[in-house]
């Protein structure tokens, strides 16, 4: 219970210098359910990896798009607006992207915005994401345990949003 709570609590701070104002939504599957009002209210699901790395998953509606989003304070080397090519593998499937950072102090992170639903499912369906960067590097892997789940009540409070 005291490391869910210090994961809980790493999130909130992590979280707290990119997004003031999340609405929590409750917990479902292993993820937050937030809604975002910065984004035009888009719904979004989060969630805390063991190496503090901080997770969303999201609707953008004022770019009408989704996003992918990871925070992780060891990412030292990230520039804010910067460019970087990524490459996400689900489960043996390859989708090549490109992530733009964010450096909020002590707070670094990059964000995928997507407009193909497919991608969505896709990571709803498998198990395990793993992420590349640029040189084939391996900079992380995220067990999807509950995404599916949880990705099925952000598209309900999607609905209820418009």
């Amino acid at each position: 219970m005291t490391r869910i709570l210090a994961l809980v609590l790493a999130a909130a701070t992590a979280t707290a210098a990119w997004s003031q104002e999340l609405i929590d939504k409750g917990f479902v599957h292993g993820w937050n359910l937030m809604v975002d009002p910065a984004l035009g209210n888009g719904c979004l699901i989060q969630t805390v990896y063991e190496d503090l790395s901080v997770v969303r998953l999201g609707y953008d509606r004022t770019g009408n798009r989704g996003y992918f989003t990871v925070f992780n304070k060891n990412w030292g080397s990230i520039e804010d607006g910067g460019s970087y090519p990524i490459t996400f593998d689900l489960d043996g499937e390859r989708f090549e992207a490109t992530a733009i950072g964010a450096n909020k102090g002590k707070v670094r992170g990059a964000t995928v915005f997507f407009t193909d639903r497919e991608f969505v499912h896709a990571i709803a369906q498998r198990k395990v994401m793993t992420v590349y960067g640029a040189e084939g590097q391996q900079v992380m892997a995220i067990d999807l345990k509950g995404t599916s789940k949880a990705l099925e009540y952000a598209r309900e409070c999607q609905k209820a949003q418009n």
